[in-house]
């Protein structure tokens, strides 16, 4: 039963990651509609057509593997220049993409400005965006009801456990006489102390805390505590240093000032504002994650060659997101409410990533055609202050070689990840 409920959970995961993708290029498909520009298909997944139908002037549709999805408009790449005088491996193999393309173009598109490359600025970068938005509003909203309805576990200035002393040997776990007490143990802080002063600055959540002691390193610190309802000072002590989890990558370890405390976890339900901000932590954790994505692919290509295990922190396909929502669902030591919380949030934190990947600007991403657009009304805008000619739309077909090599490279990518999450799966439990 539990396999079962595993596999069905992953399943359904899955199958909310393709709505999550449906819906980032609906993002796209209805400013592009209402902006005039001829949207000729919509599909979801890639490969042969499963299932299609007509709709006015767009064919909607399923491919056979569900992987992604796409909508296409019209005219993206602009007419070939008229004032080109060269010519070169680069132009043709712009011009024949451009050819392609252009076959499916009426006078009457062009007329009636139909094409996308003839829209205004803000029209083109809110039909760009309009995708990433959709994957944001989806992660807020999904936060949002976790938040509200269920809560989220957030640590607290409150200690719940003190480390008494400082173990080096990997092989014991209790305290001889010899081992030196921790920073905290030195302080004399006890489980159910509130720690409300460090070093004269008022405490008002553990993350402050957190930083305060980290950025601390091996100085003097002075803790005031809330004890039995009263404030005791307690005795000046020195802050260790420890290696500790960076706090934008947890998978690489820093240097930092240490006490030697866990601290209480209550579940808390919050409204926007703490949803807005857990975003904004997460949004700077995928910027550094997405930095360091060409590297943490070939690690994990490299350990599935070495037969190492797989790392929590390692990326995953969407095959290894639905298996994570399957171990959560079949995990039977988790209550209902922690399982929907947990799955809602996973979905969430998978549609902020989608969002911020896409923002990418790179070709063929969203954020390539956001950044093409904004390079053109530069550089007309440019021209037009230097009292210059118009030097027209910005060729896009320029930058194929481009979106064909980042192209490749998540095509790639997406395979290895694929099969380390069938071969070696992440285990969270």
């Amino acid at each position: 039963m539990e396999l079962l409920t595993t596999v069905g959970f992953a399943v359904a995961f899955f199958a909310l990651i393709m709505v999550s993708v449906a819906l980032h290029e609906i993002g796209h498909m209805v400013p592009a509609k209402l902006f005039g520009v001829r949207v000729p298909q919509y599909f979801v997944g890639f490969g042969p057509t499963l299932w299609s139908t007509v709709r006015g002037e767009t064919e909607y549709g399923i491919k056979w593997f569900p992987l992604g999805g796409f909508v296409r408009l019209l005219g993206m790449y602009p007419p070939e220049p008229k004032t080109r005088k060269h010519r070169n491996r680069l132009t043709d193999f712009a011009d024949s993409a451009r050819a392609v393309e252009w076959e499916e173009i009426t006078q009457t598109d062009v007329a009636d400005s139909r094409l996308f490359y003839q829209k205004k600025t803000w029209q083109k970068l809110i039909v760009m965006a309009g995708g990433p938005v959709m994957n944001l509003l989806i992660a807020f909203a999904l936060f949002w009801a976790v938040t509200a309805g269920y809560g989220v576990y957030r640590a607290q200035p409150t200690v719940a456990y003190v480390q008494q002393c400082v173990i080096t040997d990997p092989h014991r776990t209790e305290c001889n006489a010899s081992d030196p007490l921790t920073p905290a143990a030195q302080a004399g802080l006890k489980v159910g102390d509130r720690i409300v002063l460090f070093n004269g600055v008022p405490i008002e959540s553990y993350d402050q805390l957190s930083a305060l002691i980290r950025a601390n390193l091996a100085g003097p610190a002075v803790i005031v505590v809330e004890r039995d309802g009263q404030q005791v000072t307690l005795p000046q002590i020195h802050t260790g240093m420890n290696n500790l989890p960076d706090r934008l990558d947890p998978s690489h370890q820093v240097r930092a000032g240490w006490l030697g405390i866990s601290p209480q976890q209550d579940l808390v339900k919050g409204g926007p504002v703490q949803v807005l901000g857990d975003m904004w932590t997460m949004t700077q954790q995928s910027v550094v994650a997405l930095a360091q994505f060409p590297v943490k692919v070939w690690n994990v290509g490299a350990d599935l060659v070495t037969g190492q295990d797989r790392s929590v922190y390692d990326p995953i396909s969407i095959v290894g997101a639905s298996q994570v929502a399957g171990q959560v669902a079949g995990d039977a030591g988790l209550s209902a409410g922690q399982k929907f919380a947990t799955f809602a949030s996973l979905l969430a934190s998978i549609n902020l990533f989608l969002a911020l990947f896409n923002l990418v600007p790179l070709p063929p991403l969203d954020g390539g055609h956001i950044a093409g657009a904004i390079y053109e009304w530069i550089r007309r805008k440019t021209a037009g202050l230097l009292r210059r000619p118009d030097p027209g739309f910005f060729d896009t077909a320029k930058l194929l070689p481009i979106a064909y090599g980042v192209g490749g490279f998540l095509v790639l990518s997406g395979v290895v990840l694929v099969i380390a999450d069938v071969i070696s799966p992440v285990q969270l439990f």
